[in-house]
């Protein structure tokens, strides 16, 4: 079947205006080429769309019933054409992010809402990764933008500015566990009770304050661990606070809680799409 866009337009506009002649001067074209073109995709659908014996030109029951049809095709040629334009002119029709679960910020939010309203047909998707994990996902291509705990060096094909947020981290154990007894707690007493520690995919085994210690790739595994009383863990204080509120105690201890700044990550390597500069843009502003 070779119909195209033009003869459904034709089909569309002369049906809508009652008019082969009206249909031809709304599109800019002569009458017999609208003719011919609804001639053509009645050959091509094998029925009758007009009721040609009157005056004016009448649609027929196939005529009405496929009409929906061709409406549906006509914005689908649209929407074909507008992403095309887009795609040219530098959007990218996925954008990933990865995000550290030290970084949880309204402004993040706020943005995100906005980029579904400036790319309605952007496909955006949101990884979980923490500190040399995000590098990896960056540095790979398996992600264009990510959002970690700030890292005094960084590899040098990675782009990188401070945010405005600054998210706080600190120890926490759960209310039945021993430590939790303790007005306050030191670097002696934790070295006594497991340590929950993060550790990414990509990072060798990282130094630890206890000898025994359990290991998890993101933050809220940890928190887990800690809500079972397996031991102490560093966290996000904002995810102890939304997920752990009830089940989890503070530890006081000196230098503790820690300010964490944090930066938004992306390859030099590869030139980021529109909408991957248009967030970088907006998180930046904040």
């Amino acid at each position: 079947m070779s119909m195209s866009l033009d003869a459904l337009a034709a089909f569309a506009n002369a049906a809508e205006l009652g008019s082969f002649s009206a249909a031809a001067r709304r599109l800019g074209k002569s009458q017999s080429t609208i003719s011919e073109a609804i001639a053509n995709l009645e050959i091509d659908l094998a029925v009758q769309l007009f009721d040609r014996g009157s005056r004016q030109p009448a649609l027929t029951q196939a005529g009405r019933h496929l009409l929906g049809y061709a409406r549906q095709m006509l914005a689908i040629g649209d929407e074909l054409n507008q992403q095309a334009q887009l795609l040219n002119a530098g959007l990218e029709p996925r954008l990933t992010l990865v995000l550290s679960d030290t970084y949880q910020s309204s402004r993040f939010q706020e943005v995100t809402r906005q980029l579904e309203q400036n790319f309605e047909a952007l496909e955006l998707e949101c990884l979980v990764g923490e500190q040399d994990d995000v590098l990896d996902l960056i540095q790979t291509g398996r992600a264009h933008l990510g959002c970690m705990a700030a890292q005094k060096q960084y590899p040098a094909d990675i782009g990188h500015a401070t945010l405005g947020e600054v998210s706080e981290v600190a120890l926490y154990v759960a209310r039945s566990h021993p430590l939790a007894a303790l007005e306050q707690v030191d670097r002696q007493a934790l070295s006594r009770h497991r340590e929950l520690r993060l550790n990414t995919y990509t990072e060798s085994k990282p130094e630890t304050m206890s000898r025994r210690c359990w290991f998890a790739p993101s933050y809220l595994m940890l928190l887990e661990m800690a809500i079972l009383g397996a031991g102490w863990a560093e966290l996000p204080r904002w995810l102890a606070d939304s997920f752990g509120a009830e089940r989890l105690r503070e530890l006081r201890a000196p230098g503790w809680p820690k300010s964490r700044h944090i930066d938004l990550v992306w390859s030099r390597r590869r030139p980021l799409g529109m909408a991957a500069v248009w967030v970088r843009e907006q998180l930046l502003r904040s």
